[in-house]
């Protein structure tokens, strides 16, 4: 996640998803910088990480050719994050939390832009769900390839089995 910038990453809130992830556990969800600081937030505020979302799902946000944007990112970001809505004390688990956050940033993004906001249903359809049904696969094939004792070797070069 850390080298992955200007992105939408999402994590268990404990562990791993290859280090027993049930599925059913809570996830957590940070926007990158420019230089892959996680922003997020939580009942302590906003923080800014810069280790800790090695394995995490990554859902970029900004296309490589948006030069501008690229520009500013780190400066609307930071922006963004000292705002009074994010203070600690105003974090709600259910109603105002990690994906409120990251998403209100992205929304604000889009308004600058001149484009439509997206409710959290719109975004976790059109950008989550494809990503985390992915990873879902990975993550299932490895549980069982583990479960059942398996290990992977990489094959020979093609030119050294001529």
């Amino acid at each position: 996640g850390h080298r992955q910038p200007c992105a939408f990453l999402l994590r268990p809130a404990a562990g791993t998803f290859l280090g027993g992830y049930d599925g059913r556990s809570d996830l957590h969800v940070g926007v990158t910088s420019t230089h892959g600081v996680v922003y997020n937030y939580d009942d302590e505020g906003v923080h800014r990480a810069e280790t800790g979302w090695e394995q995490c799902i990554s859902i970029p946000l900004v296309q490589p050719d948006m030069f501008g944007l690229l520009q500013q990112w780190d400066q609307l970001l930071e922006e963004f994050s000292v705002g009074e809505a994010w203070l600690p004390h105003r974090y709600e688990e259910h109603d105002h939390n990690c994906y409120t956050y990251a998403l209100a940033f992205i929304n604000s993004i889009l308004t600058a832009q001149g484009k439509r906001q997206m409710s959290k249903s719109e975004f976790t359809e059109k950008f989550v769900i494809p990503q985390t049904k992915k990873a879902s696969k990975y993550i299932t094939l490895h549980q069982e390839l583990t479960a059942n004792d398996f290990y992977i070797v990489p094959l020979p070069d093609q030119e050294k089995q001529c």
